[in-house]
């Protein structure tokens, strides 16, 4: 039979990429573009061992710079740090926020109180968290990273603070009762949260880099592992969905919308990567919504 010699270029260099032989006729572009990837090589990780590579006792390795590196730890810090920060300003009122007789104020309504305490909860056990729980695969992501999450956590807790400390705040329509239903869904969602980065930590013995699949553990929290890949984004997202009905604030629940957004996409890559690297992971989970999503 007949075969094909395929040379491919770059497109704007005509710089000689790669030369595929024997190409069946019958090959379609993308059974070319597949081959044209595995020419290329793969990622590898710190924990390769080159006797274990596809490699002869002479192996050419190819270095990729991926520009200034900050460590994972000192952008969680620096993301969390601003929202407690900058929320404890608008709730204090400090001047030239809401005018000078306001200055230093203090707001009337109970779930103003109640939500500065849980929103404060939330970011001060995220800081715990990072330095005292969590795990990093990567020891750095690129610096760039720090100015876009800052931009969106400072961002989104001033537009938040500012309506919900703000004088003319008006409380929920329900008043006191929905007030005690979303301050219960949002204790509940931290305590799994909680519960699932415990569970993670763990699974990974400290240095390790070691990959497992999580199964539920004898706190009732876990269990939502049966049916999701990633419960502590849907515990997350419980939190921020308990925090928007307790304030009733349009800028929380954009919040709580952008945040599920991103979540979910984290957690689908993380369920493509589990199903990936396992044959045996649980067929019913989900990435983030039980039997849905």
């Amino acid at each position: 039979m007949k075969h094909y010699e395929v040379e491919i270029l770059d497109a704007k260099t005509r710089e000689k990429l790669c030369f595929l032989d024997k190409v069946e006729p019958h090959a379609t572009i993308a059974e070319i573009k597949n081959l044209f990837t595995k020419s290329q090589g793969k990622s590898l990780k710190d924990e390769d061992v080159l006797q274990k590579l596809p490699v002869g006792t002479t192996a050419t390795l190819y270095f990729r710079d991926l520009g200034a590196q900050i460590s994972w730890v000192t952008v969680f810090l620096t993301e969390y740090a601003g929202p407690l920060f900058i929320y404890l300003l608008f709730y204090f009122r400090v001047p030239f926020i809401y005018g000078h007789k306001y200055d230093f104020t203090s707001s009337r309504h109970t779930v103003v109180h109640l939500a500065c305490i849980c929103h404060s909860f939330h970011y001060v056990k995220r800081l715990l968290e990072t330095l005292f729980v969590h795990r990093f695969s990567h020891g750095t992501m690129p610096l760039r990273n720090i100015f876009k999450n800052c931009t969106y956590y400072w961002g989104f807790a001033a537009w938040m603070a500012y309506y919900i400390n703000h004088p003319l705040y008006t409380p929920p329509t329900y008043g006191a009762q929905q007030v005690k239903l979303a301050l219960a869904i949002f204790v509940i969602c931290q305590l799994g949260n909680f519960s699932i980065h415990m569970a993670l930590r763990d699974l990974r013995p400290a240095g390790s880099k070691t990959r497992k699949i999580p199964y539920p553990t004898k706190n009732p929290f876990t269990w939502l592992f049966l049916l999701v890949s990633c419960p502590n984004y849907t515990y997350e997202m419980g939190s921020w969905i308990g925090f928007a009905i307790m304030t009733q604030c349009l800028p929380v629940a954009l919040f709580s919308l952008a945040g599920f957004i991103q979540m979910t996409i984290w957690a689908k890559g993380k369920h493509r990567s589990y199903l990936k690297e396992f044959r045996d992971y649980p067929p019913l989970r989900m990435p983030i919504i039980p039997f849905l999503l």
